[in-house]
């Protein structure tokens, strides 16, 4: 009899106490990923604010009649498009349109130099073992760690020798030297994360290393390529200390063209100009990132998770 006997009141309440214990906590563990989330949220938005309150200063000013420069109020008041007129003219000694050409002129062949020899450097790096590759890394972000104003100088007078100042090449090579490095050490990362089975698979299959590079290395490093490639080109697109120095009026970048900008007042700051020109300035490198964004995540986000 005792053998088939009901539970006793004991088991019964240690039931009842895990129960009540499983549900307090699940309700805890809402409770802590709801807390979570809010304050995610919260984090999100001020660093959302933070970041393009700036900018949307910068719009709402561009828009803004010059007569009003000063005023504070946050929101669109006395619209006017005269300044994007004033920024783009040629009237009034500025050249914005020819400095955008430049800066993409000059931006372009940086970006694609960097990525012919960055893409190779970073590979080597990265899949080869050879002597002295930890000393030729450091020399690569070694040669990053130089400040463009005690580069000024040296490159101002070289430049000057060979009767390149003025030139394309003048900008160009400053700022080769300084999204270089940023370009292998970026590669580098993304290339040693990838399985070498990948290509032992395709050299397995018949093909060579080269074809093994451009036929499985290359599609799957598209992603980190495009990030670094967006990066070396924002670099050159706002370089302005070298520029300052080695442009003419004909070679000037956009941040030269800006720094140089006349109003329509005279002995008076235009500040509104600036604003408008900078919405201009802006507008490409917007388009750029809208365009490339989901390699440009990918990117970001390649080799954070191993497996």
């Amino acid at each position: 009899m005792s053998a088939i006997a009901g539970p006793t009141t004991a088991t019964v309440e240690g039931d009842q106490l895990r129960r009540s214990g499983t549900k307090t906590a699940n309700k805890t563990g809402r409770r802590r990923r709801r807390n979570q989330s809010i304050r995610t949220g919260i984090s999100a938005i001020i660093i959302v604010v933070w970041c393009l309150a700036p900018f949307y200063w910068m719009i709402v000013s561009s828009f803004r009649d010059v007569g009003y420069t000063f005023d504070t109020t946050p929101w669109f008041t006395h619209f006017t498009f005269d300044n994007y007129v004033t920024a783009l003219s040629t009237n009034l000694g500025n050249h914005l349109g020819l400095a955008l050409l430049n800066s993409l002129i000059i931006g372009g062949v940086t970006t694609v130099v960097c990525l012919l020899f960055g893409i190779f450097a970073a590979y080597a790096l990265a899949r080869l073992d050879f002597r002295f590759k930890g000393i030729v890394m450091g020399v690569i972000l070694g040669a990053s760690m130089f400040p463009g104003v005690a580069l000024l100088t040296p490159l101002f007078q070289l430049f000057t020798n060979w009767g390149w100042i003025g030139t394309y090449q003048a900008l160009i090579l400053p700022d080769i030297s300084f999204a270089l490095p940023l370009t292998v050490y970026t590669l580098t990362s993304f290339f040693r994360e990838m399985p070498w089975d990948l290509e032992e698979a395709a050299r397995i299959d018949g093909c060579t290393p080269a074809q093994a590079f451009r036929k499985i290395i290359l599609p799957l490093a598209a992603p980190a390529v495009f990030t670094t490639a967006i990066l070396a080109f924002i670099a050159s697109w706002n370089e302005y200390l070298i520029a300052s120095q080695l442009t003419t009026d004909a070679t000037q970048t956009v941040t030269v063209a800006i720094a140089g900008f006349t109003g329509s007042q005279p002995h008076q700051e235009p500040y509104t100009a600036v604003m408008a020109a900078g919405v201009v300035v802006t507008i490409p490198l917007v388009i750029l990132v809208l365009i490339f964004q989901r390699r440009i995540v990918a990117g970001l986000t390649a080799g954070g998770v191993k497996g």
